[in-house]
């Protein structure tokens, strides 16, 4: 419990790294792995799912069994958990690519708030909707990117966490129900919503239990079943029902109108709803913290 708590802090206080993020290498490595492992054009989509599987357990397996064996080390084990937590966790992170826009909307200047919005989600910018794009991504990352890596480490150790960061960062570069990625991703995107089944609830309900609550458990049981993801919907449901905000409708992904469910109840997000939406997410943290605090005390007494 002390090094999460430890983590989340240096993770809010440093931040990601700018330069040689460990995620940011994976990244590469993982491109690399599809170039070699993808196949030609002529494959069957049952050999294009086989290959994917292979590439995803390539890049998975050796590292995490490195992760092993690195926290198991006598002395230096801990040091590493309290590093692998760090890197894996998004906080500052998503307070630093999301609140900018928030002021970029308040000083009148919405091209400048429609570009950095355009590079925290992959819907077409021309067309986007700046607030709900950004507070749809807040309530969504918020899971992804801290209370899933937390719940994993709390599981699993640092190995867990980084198993299921990898695996996220894996849904997010190949989970695509295209032409391209429709076989390939298929693993990545059903390893995925394993991970975070259990995470996205957790945090659909730390949403709730922090905003309007009644609202938010009800949104998250009548709008969530309707949202194409199983676990992304939970979330944004309760937050937005949580925050009193409507997100979701129609968007468009590369060239392609999605028609979209409605999520939440009230009126439209505005610029301090990222706001609120952020404070909601931070909330959470420390109601997480709390609890997994209070269960160390608990054990240990």
């Amino acid at each position: 419990m002390i090094t999460t708590l430890i983590a989340v802090l240096l993770d809010w206080f440093f931040g990601e790294p700018t330069k040689y993020h460990p995620l940011v290498g994976f990244g590469s490595l993982a491109k690399y792995s599809e170039k070699h492992c993808y196949g030609p054009p002529s494959e069957t989509a049952e050999t294009r799912r086989h290959r994917g599987i292979l590439a995803l357990l390539l890049l998975l397996l050796p590292l995490t069994a490195l992760a092993t064996s690195l926290c198991a080390l006598p002395y230096l084990g801990v040091g590493f958990s309290l590093l692998i937590l760090y890197f894996t966790l998004g906080h500052k992170s998503l307070y630093d690519h999301t609140l900018p826009i928030a002021i970029a909307l308040r000083r009148n200047n919405p091209n400048e708030a429609r570009r950095l919005t355009s590079r925290i989600v992959s819907r077409d910018p021309s067309t986007l909707n700046i607030t709900v794009a950004t507070t749809e991504s807040i309530q969504e990352n918020g899971n992804d990117s801290i209370f899933a890596t937390i719940f994993w480490f709390t599981i699993a150790g640092a190995p867990g966490a980084l198993f299921y960061r990898l695996a996220n960062t894996m849904d997010a570069m190949w989970g695509y129900r295209n032409d391209h990625y429709r076989y390939f991703g298929w693993a990545a995107a059903r390893l995925d919503d394993v991970l975070n089944y259990l995470p996205a609830r957790l945090t659909a309900l730390s949403y709730a239990l922090l905003g309007n609550t009644t609202q938010a458990l009800t949104c998250w049981q009548t709008q969530a079943p309707k949202w194409d993801s199983p676990n992304a919907g939970p979330v944004m449901a309760a937050g937005a029902g949580a925050l009193n905000i409507l997100i979701g409708g129609p968007a468009r992904y590369h060239g392609k109108w999605h028609n979209r469910p409605t999520l939440g109840a009230g009126l439209p997000p505005n610029a301090n709803d990222i706001d609120r939406s952020l404070k909601l997410v931070s909330h959470s943290v420390w109601l997480w913290l709390i609890v997994i605090i209070m269960f160390g005390v608990i054990n240990g007494s």
